[in-house]
């Protein structure tokens, strides 16, 4: 099942009705209401990525489920060339994206690439890169903290915190986001028994 494909807005709009709609779905599946509660959250952490993203912004937001399987779907284009993205960034007081901290924070990178922003794909003391085409998952990312701790690696440690105290980190079974040119799609996978 899919639902209605809703556009949504960094200054709120239509966040609630996709709210709602992943409310319907929850419902409709019969889902218990501790399950109903986790997909609410993860949808609610989606709105508030996305009210966090640098700049005016719209997105798409759908769901989709199968065979136990929930999955959000949100799919951004970025409008922000690199440039813009610079001059934001120096008009800070240290010149850096300060709100990049926590997971989601991170994952927000992906929305705002930049040279200031650490991407995850670059480890984790590494310079970011553009991607034309890219693809990175939770799942993945949790296996390179691990061996980064095993290996004592500098802020593997915070970075590993980070995750755990997140609550998509914490609820969601993987998320995976894809770069493809200029458009980004973050997808949050849960399984419900």
């Amino acid at each position: 099942m899919k639902t209605d494909i809703l556009t949504i807005s960094s200054d709120g709009t239509n966040m609630e009705a996709a709210l709602a709609q992943v409310d319907k779905v929850a419902a409709y599946k019969e889902l218990s209401p501790k399950d109903m509660m986790v997909l609410r959250l993860l949808a609610e952490e989606t709105m508030a990525l996305v009210r966090a993203i640098t700049g005016s912004v719209n997105g798409e937001f759908w769901m989709e489920d199968e065979d136990g399987v929930y999955t959000l779907h949100l799919q951004v284009t970025s409008l922000m060339d690199e440039q813009q993205k610079d001059q934001l960034l120096s008009a800070s007081t240290s010149g850096k994206n300060e709100a990049t901290r926590g997971f989601m924070g991170k994952i927000r990178s992906f929305f705002e690439p930049s040279s200031s922003v650490p991407l995850f794909s670059a480890g984790l003391g590494g310079a970011p890169q553009m991607y034309n085409s890219y693809v990175w998952s939770m799942g993945d990312y949790r296996d390179q903290l691990r061996q980064y701790n095993e290996q004592n690696e500098k802020g593997a440690r915070e970075a590993w915190d980070e995750l755990e105290k997140s609550v998509v980190g914490h609820l969601a079974d993987d998320v995976k986001v894809s770069i493809l040119g200029r458009t980004v799609e973050m997808t949050i996978e849960k399984r419900f028994s």
